[in-house]
Order: structure tokens, then C-alpha cells, then sequence
């Protein structure tokens, strides 16, 4: 087996877990993450982006919701990685990927979202089906 991923939902799961490190050759490498976002948070990122990508122009430019989810990843201060594309007119950015992110990361990351919409006058669709 050259790679497997397996996630953590029973007992089972464990033991099959410690069954594979038993036989797993020596300079294998094993690595434990947290549990990935969960589809709900997902719908709700998107929700939120859209809102903020309907109501907001950011430096004079309207961004769509997937422009808006970068330049709000940036926002967690993880590592910022961008290089020069290969026409050389402008940049890619390398920096970490939503669906990369833990359930706790995608929280954090919808707070940061709600925090920067309502400092931005972004009314949240959510927030008026709960007012209704």
C-alpha cells in the first residue's frame, strides 16, 4: 500500500488503524489531522461570500465569491506564498486551500468572514431569515 487515508469513526476504525502502523515498513510516514470542515460550514462560507461578493466592490472592482474567499484566507495570517506566473505578468497564489481547512480553521474562518462583512455594512442572508 503506497498511501491510504482512513478516518476515525469507531472502534473499528481504531483497530484497523493499528493494524496497518503494525505492518506499515519502517520510514513509512503517518500523519494525524483534524477532522476536515464539515459540509454545512462549507455551505455556509459560500452563503456568506456570495452576500459579500453581491453587496461590496473592493478597491473599486466588483469580486466574485471565489475572489472573495482569497482575499479573506489571506486575512488568517497563515503563510502567504505568491510567485510570478509563468508569462511573467502577473502573480499565482500559492497560500493554503479552504478545503484544507479543520472544522475549527473553517469556524474561524466564517467569523472572519461575518467580521469583515458587518464592518463592511454586508447584510448576511442568514442573518434575515432568523430576523423574519
Amino acid at each position: 500500500m503506497s498511501r491510504a487515508v482512513l478516518t476515525l469513526r469507531s472502534s473499528a476504525d481504531r483497530a484497523k488503524a493499528v493494524d496497518w502502523i503494525g505492518k506499515a515498513p519502517v520510514g513509512t510516514r503517518i500523519e494525524f489531522r483534524a477532522a476536515k470542515r464539515s459540509v454545512p460550514q462549507n455551505d455556509r462560507m459560500w452563503a456568506m461570500l456570495t452576500d459579500i461578493s453581491q453587496q461590496l466592490a473592493w478597491h473599486g472592482q466588483k469580486l466574485r465569491a471565489d475572489d472573495w474567499k482569497l482575499v479573506l484566507l489571506a486575512g488568517l495570517k497563515r503563510e502567504l506564498r505568491i510567485v510570478p506566473n509563468i508569462d511573467g505578468n502577473g502573480f499565482v497564489n500559492l497560500s493554503q486551500s479552504s478545503s484544507d481547512l479543520s472544522k475549527a480553521e473553517m469556524s474561524e474562518f466564517i467569523e472572519l468572514i461575518f467580521a469583515f462583512g458587518a464592518q463592511h455594512g454586508v447584510k448576511f442572508q442568514d442573518d434575515a431569515e432568523e430576523a423574519a
